[in-house]
């Protein structure tokens, strides 16, 4: 019965989040077995592409940004610097970074257990994800080319 609820109340707060989406007349895609939206945001540089997951199992919305560039192997120890100085400053959200592949994307999560997610909160997640993309992206980008040092990043940041 508990699992019943918890898959209704993830629908639900699917569809909200979807109608959200709606009154601010974004263009997204719906992938209705999943509980996935996906859409792409244009920045002040890269564009930015975004996945909004709603996890039924543990009551979490789940918004995740995947960077559109690999670090080079010679830049990965700057970049794990230099993404553990961006979360450390954020209040929301984090970058995660896998040093192994050179991946970055950027995290941010809320909980809807037991809970009426309200349209505020749907524009807060996303636009505060834009924001920290948007300002952060081109910086890791420029310290991946070489046309900042880990040093300008932090001074910088």
């Amino acid at each position: 019965m508990a699992e019943a609820n918890e898959t209704a109340l993830a629908k639900t707060v699917y569809c909200d989040l979807c109608a959200a989406l709606d009154k601010r007349h974004w263009k997204y895609q719906k992938h209705d077995d999943d509980l996935v939206v996906t859409f792409e945001v244009s920045g002040e540089g890269i564009p930015m592409e975004f996945v909004i997951a709603i996890d039924s199992e543990r009551q979490l919305l789940r918004v995740f940004s995947k960077l559109p560039f690999t670090v080079p192997k010679d830049k990965r120890m700057d970049l794990a610097i230099a993404t553990c100085a961006a979360s450390y400053e954020l209040a929301d959200g984090s970058f995660d970074y896998d040093i192994e592949t050179g991946d970055i994307a950027f995290r941010l999560t809320a909980s809807f257990r037991k809970s009426k997610i309200g349209d505020g909160l749907f524009e807060y997640l996303v636009d505060c994800s834009c924001a920290v993309v948007d300002a952060y992206n081109d910086k890791f980008f420029a310290l991946c080319k070489g046309l900042i040092t880990i040093n300008d990043f932090i001074a910088n940041r």
